[in-house]
């Protein structure tokens, strides 16, 4: 894995490629679990797992700080049951990043 988390083109490509429409029901265990993190309509999802994946402790504390990625509430959740939701994911182990619109590239 590249150090710099800019320059690190193989990370962002499979990330990309693996990001997917996935159903709320199927999510939910995981949710169940602690494990899925909401990203912000407004952040791309796809800078925001590489910056997970390398560690990026200062992106991630002021995007938590500025409310743009939490850890999915229980309101949030329940929402998203009774809407049959259908979110953008992908998967930084051990996190699933979730997102409603997927920013565009």
């Amino acid at each position: 894995m590249q150090l710099n988390p800019d320059k690190d083109i193989e990370l962002r490509q499979k990330v990309n490629r693996e990001t997917g429409r996935l159903p709320w029901t199927e999510l939910m265990r995981h949710f169940a679990s602690g494990n899925v993190v909401w990203i912000a309509d407004e952040m791309d999802l796809v800078e925001v797992a590489v910056r997970i994946a390398h560690d990026d402790k200062a992106s991630v504390g002021q995007w938590m700080a500025a409310g743009q990625i939490a850890k999915v509430s229980d309101r949030q959740a329940q929402e998203w049951l009774e809407a049959d939701a259908s979110l953008w994911a992908c998967v930084i182990s051990p996190f699933i990043l979730v997102q409603q619109q997927k920013k565009p590239h």
